[in-house]
């Protein structure tokens, strides 16, 4: 099979994670007879640098028209007094909001071998970690009306939270869906005691809830769910929340998980085309120093092949050799323990490489 990949190597240590995820892929289609052509494009600081522009219309063309899109990572303190509509990160608003991709879908998965990564007690971590969050992408404050009004003294910045029937509709489906096939519970997130918008929400959530009798449906406050997400993280299996909210919560379920750098995330929209990218950042303090962890973006690119591809014996493959090196005491630094083998991204990514069968 062949597949056209929008590839972003994008700013910081995107260029060095992208490529291990180009090393791991290829080496997928050698195995399994498939052929990935990679289509690179610019977007982030690198495209403001060269266009003017965050996110050029060309790199929003060629993103609609391939397969899905693989992304590094975007942004750097090197464009921080930019006006908001310029820097980096509006890039990749807009990428979402252009291929209409509304789920962003984010596993967080404690891997037996970096259970000493984790900064939870060992009482707590293990009872086991692995839960997958459901964001809305393309709602909420992100994406509301926002401006100023007032002068000096006075002069007040607003955004504001909007949600329809139908945004609140479409997530909680998909979450309800990803529910079916693990343990059929699902945690919906929002601050319904103060927010008309989470009022909604809930309401929204609950009636849906009544078309999937087989699924547990429970409501957790914002504040409450980022305290048993550090408490008692095993109670979860699918959270479902609004757009700012689920920014924050899986950022934190990523840092519980042992390290935000081998956390994935697939962004969906009404067809398969997703965009796939680790959820860390572009770290452009350690930019071409050989010592990123390439592993969230190869596990992002082997959820591109599960998820948009169809391919679920080369995702396995992929996971499966990850899992091995790890196993065999190997670790960069952000995921190092005691009596492990501290080694570079392209030597991790070699060996991830080798393992693959």
């Amino acid at each position: 099979m062949e597949f056209k990949i929008a590839t972003i190597k994008g700013d910081g240590i995107g260029p060095e994670i992208i490529n291990a995820a180009i090393a791991v892929l290829d080496k997928i289609g050698k195995i399994y007879n498939h052929k990935f052509d990679f289509n690179f494009v610019k977007m982030g600081g690198v495209a403001i640098d060269n266009t003017g522009v965050p996110l050029p219309e060309e790199t929003l063309q060629a993103c609609l028209q391939a397969d899905s899109v693989l992304l590094g990572a975007v942004g750097g303190p090197k464009w921080d007094n930019l006006p908001g509509h310029l820097r980096p990160e509006s890039g990749l608003l807009g990428l979402r909001k252009g291929m209409q991709l509304f789920a962003n879908i984010r596993p967080a998965i404690l891997l037996p071998p970096l259970k000493e990564a984790c900064p939870l007690r060992a009482d707590i971590r293990d009872k086991g970690i692995d839960m997958v969050i459901v964001r809305e992408l393309t709602g909420g404050l992100y994406f509301g009306k926002k401006g100023y009004y007032g002068e000096g003294k006075q002069l007040t910045a607003f955004d504001t939270l909007p949600y329809s029937v139908a945004e609140i509709e479409r997530i909680a489906k998909i979450a309800f869906e990803i529910a079916l096939g693990r343990k059929k519970k699902v945690i919906s997130i929002d601050k319904a005691n103060v927010l008309e918008s989470s009022r909604l929400w809930r309401k929204t959530v609950h009636e849906l809830a009544k078309e999937y009798p087989q699924l547990q449906v429970e409501d957790m406050l914002v504040d409450n769910a980022a305290m048993q997400l550090v408490r008692n993280p095993s109670q979860f299996d699918v959270i479902v929340t609004e757009n700012m909210f689920g920014d924050i919560i899986s950022d934190e379920a990523a840092q519980v998980s042992g390290s935000i750098g081998i956390l994935a995330s697939g962004s969906l929209g009404a067809d398969k085309k997703g965009l796939y990218e680790p959820i860390h950042g572009s770290a452009p303090d350690i930019a071409g120093k050989d010592i990123a962890n390439p592993i969230a973006t190869i596990i992002s690119a082997a959820m591109m092949l599960r998820d948009s591809f169809g391919l679920k014996a080369e995702h396995n493959s992929i996971i499966a050799a990850i899992n091995k090196v790890l196993e065999e005491g190997y670790r960069t630094a952000d995921i190092s323990s005691p009596n492990c083998m501290i080694i570079g991204c392209r030597k991790m990514t070699e060996l991830i490489v080798s393992n693959l069968s």
